[in-house]
């Protein structure tokens, strides 16, 4: 099974952004203990500020992997085009925020991507990731 997690804008900067809201572990090390964890899932992870080259990205393993978990960041709330660039595959998607997005402000409540993927995962912190492997797993 090949799953690839996609983070957009700013969640590079995971570790040192917003500890209260985000967290003090960086995506990178918490990505490594999601390999140890789930040795019989091939993970892919892949992260840009950029929101042509998620697309392209989706794009590229679409038709080829078995799930991509999303977390797309401010682009949630603002891109047609990425709800487009998942429809488009053929590849399931599920939704991931590390935070509460219905708690925080208004314009964060309404996601383009919720209606081209299987769920949605939010509020539970870098958590969210690893439930969202193992409903793909499973």
């Amino acid at each position: 099974m090949k799953i690839i997690i996609i983070n957009g804008p700013n969640l590079n900067l995971l570790g040192k952004r917003e500890p209260e809201i985000y967290g003090n572990q960086t995506f990178e090390q918490y990505f490594e203990m999601l390999k140890e964890k789930f040795t019989s899932v091939e993970l892919h992870y892949f992260q840009s500020n950029h929101e042509g080259a998620i697309i392209d990205k989706i794009h590229e393993i679409g038709f080829e992997f078995d799930g991509i978990i999303i977390n797309a960041g401010g682009l949630t709330h603002t891109s047609v085009a990425l709800a487009d660039a998942l429809s488009a595959v053929k590849t399931p998607a599920v939704e991931v925020h590390i935070s509460n997005i219905h708690a925080r402000e208004s314009f964060r409540h309404h996601s383009y991507l919720t209606s081209r993927c299987k769920g949605m995962i939010c509020g539970l912190g870098l958590k969210g990731y690893e439930l969202a492997v193992k409903w793909f797993a499973d």
